[in-house]
């Protein structure tokens, strides 16, 4: 009879896209969604789900955590052993938001079961399942790894690099009162870019690594623009260009859409101590539109989804 055990798991939200790095770059940041999993050996599952969304989210065998945890059971011996468990789920990641909450649920469930089996599988491992659930790496590689990443998947495998930038940023994430779709979200991008467009996302995207590496802040104000899906996704937020520009105005190095939105990211300089002031201007800014908001003034998770006993 195995023995049940009990996991904690913190996931951090993201920011996938970063501008130019459409459905490759990412970065966690310092919002958490929180599990709890015990893993039983008899049927049936029991749900406790408080936070943003609670009333939306499955209470039974759909519930994203729990199949993300079955993904990686059945690729062991324990999935013949472990059928139902308690879950206990605290959201503090806006729900269709574009902060990957999607991402921080299957990461959850894989992290959480891996932990309760003992971790036979790494970090590498379970990037991997994640992308398969997941459909893309962008949002799960910062949740797993922390930090920065760049992510490409060749023949059907994910590869990460995950770094920590030399600029020290905070991130004002204006979070709108409605949600929005990835596949809403998709539906509007054109099926093929010009040349031209394509040009100027891979020369912007390659500045942006570069500036974050090297830690210039000039270089990364001139990055963060994207020809290949925020002027598409414009129309399906109201104010979109007012607030990215209020950021700009009010001290923000740059401003960009967070994943698929509908959260608008700015990128603020830690040294300017404008996070406040750009926080303020980007809820004008949709205020100014019909739209209300909630800024919150983030840094930079350095570590990653990570489990506790």
């Amino acid at each position: 009879m195995a023995e049940a055990r009990t996991v904690r798991v913190k996931v951090p939200a993201t920011s996938a896209n970063c501008g130019p790095g459409f459905d490759c770059i990412g970065f966690a940041c310092t919002m958490y969604n929180e599990l709890t999993l015990t893993l039983s050996e008899k049927e049936g599952l029991e749900f406790n789900i408080t936070g943003d969304g609670a009333d939306a989210i499955p209470g039974d065998e759909h519930n994203i955590v729990w199949r993300s945890a079955r993904y990686l059971l059945e690729r062991t011996r324990y999935g013949s052993i472990y059928k139902g468990g308690i879950i206990t789920m605290n959201n503090n990641v806006p729900l269709s938001r574009g902060l990957g909450s999607s991402a921080t649920a299957i990461v959850a469930g894989l992290k959480a079961a891996n932990a309760c089996i003992g971790n036979e599988f790494g970090r590498r491992d379970l990037l991997q399942m994640a992308t398969r659930i997941e459909g893309h790496p962008d949002n799960v590689a910062p949740a797993i790894f922390g930090g920065f990443t760049v992510s490409v998947v060749y023949r059907g495998r994910a590869q990460t690099f995950s770094f920590l930038p030399k600029l020290r940023l905070k991130f004002v994430a204006a979070v709108p009162d409605f949600t929005l779709s990835t596949r809403a979200a998709r539906e509007v991008l054109p099926e093929k870019v010009s040349r031209e467009d394509a040009i100027f996302n891979i020369s912007r995207a390659s500045m942006l690594i570069g500036a974050l590496m090297s830690g210039n802040p000039f270089y990364l104000r001139q990055s963060l623009y994207d020809a290949i899906h925020e002027p598409y996704r414009c129309s399906l937020i109201p104010g979109m260009r007012d607030v990215l520009v209020a950021a700009k105005r009010n001290g923000a190095i740059g401003a960009t859409l967070s994943g698929a939105g509908p959260t608008l990211m700015a990128y603020v300089s830690e040294r300017d101590n404008a996070a406040q002031a750009v926080a303020d201007a980007m809820v004008a800014a949709f205020a100014k539109n019909g739209v209300k908001s909630k800024a919150y003034i983030l840094s930079l998770d350095t570590r990653g989804a990570y489990a506790t006993y």
